[in-house]
């Protein structure tokens, strides 16, 4: 065989094996490579929210506010996060609503008044309303039930002289539709031994002519609170426009309109009701 012949031979394997390495390389499959997506972690603080709602002059339980995930970059000023005040919650559970807090808002300490600190009935005064307090019992403040945030009627009972009968018991309604802010609290007793809760003032929101009415007629007799039915204020006519003083003490009166009233022979008077 020729040397020529030889590197023909030669060229023509040497060109097989490379075209049957390419074409091995074309045709098997391939691994799919890895696609690395890089993920910018938000950072995250602990800021102290509303769990559940708490009306205005409410007090905030330990259950009405709680720590929760908040993006770091969402944080605003006046929001409480857990990193600046770690015992905020423990700060602000028994303080009261300066205004109403919804379910799920940051918690903002303007918004609340802390347990002993001054300001806050007047915080939650509406403009041109005054707060009256009044003594009441438990026979006199509806057995106890009324509560803040309650509407009540006052009514005042008194001696008084009428058609020459001395001494006789009148009883006049004086105001309506009165909310109750505040009732000083004290444990009373059974005859069981239980426990209650009784009230032994009421703080009401009155105009300012309305408290000076109240403030003389509670002088006169003995003040009654009737609780109004929570329906009242859902009515039309009844609606909550605010506290009213009766036709009789509006005009500076009273009494002028009490009736009689005979009860198993025994005479006494009631305001009449229009």
């Amino acid at each position: 065989m020729s040397n020529t012949r030889v590197i023909f031979m030669g060229v023509a394997l040497g060109s097989a094996a490379l075209a049957a390495f390419l074409a091995k390389g074309v045709l098997s499959p391939q691994a799919p490579s890895e696609r690395v997506v890089e993920i910018n972690k938000v950072e995250m603080s602990e800021v102290l929210v509303v769990k559940q709602e708490v009306r205005q002059g409410e007090k905030v339980t330990r259950a009405a506010i709680g720590w929760q995930s908040w993006p770091q970059a969402s944080v605003r000023k006046g929001m409480i996060t857990k990193t600046t005040d770690e015992k905020a919650r423990e700060k602000f559970v028994g303080a009261h609503a300066r205004i109403p807090l919804f379910e799920g808002d940051p918690v903002n300490g303007k918004k609340l008044v802390l347990p002993g600190s001054s300001g806050f009935m007047a915080a939650i005064l509406p403009k041109g309303r005054r707060a009256v307090s009044v003594r009441i019992s438990e026979a006199t403040g509806a057995g106890g039930f009324i509560l803040p945030n309650d509407r009540v009627d006052v009514l005042v009972t008194k001696k008084q002289n009428f058609e020459g009968a001395k001494g006789t018991t009148v009883t006049e309604l004086v105001l309506s539709n009165v909310k109750v802010l505040a009732i000083n609290q004290s444990l009373g007793q059974n005859a069981e031994g239980e426990q209650y809760v009784i009230g032994k003032t009421a703080t009401l929101e009155l105009e300012p002519r309305q408290a000076e009415v109240l403030a003389k007629v509670e002088t006169s007799g003995q003040l009654i609170l009737t609780l109004r039915s929570i329906a009242d204020s859902g009515s039309k006519k009844m609606g909550d426009d605010g506290p009213r003083l009766s036709p009789q003490y509006a005009k500076g009166g009273g009494t002028g309109n009490a009736i009689k009233i005979y009860r198993y022979g025994i005479k006494s008077l009631s305001a009449a009701t229009k």
